[in-house]
């Protein structure tokens, strides 16, 4: 099975392919995503890394507060989206 991480603080000009080499130093990286404005495509500093279940928490444990690309990165374990009502 595999585990969403939350990554928060990601720097602006990290791209996905930065944050998954980042993170593949420390296991296996099935999925990555940063999420984006939808209007001007920029980076809105948090995305999601996918990893293998049993790899997850010693990802957060070497990942959590490394500095990458002069900022601390934050990573826990993705609480599942709330059905928000419009």
């Amino acid at each position: 099975m595999e585990k969403t991480l939350y990554v928060g603080n990601i720097p602006w000009g990290t791209t996905e392919d930065g944050l998954r080499e980042a993170f593949a130093q420390h296991g296996e990286v099935l999925g990555c995503r940063i999420i984006t404005e939808k209007a001007t495509g920029r980076s809105r500093g948090y995305g999601f890394v996918e990893v293998n279940e049993e790899e997850a928490e010693k990802m957060i444990e070497s990942m959590n507060g490394v500095e990458l690309d002069g900022r601390r990165l934050v990573v826990n374990e993705a609480k599942p989206r709330e059905n928000r009502q419009l």
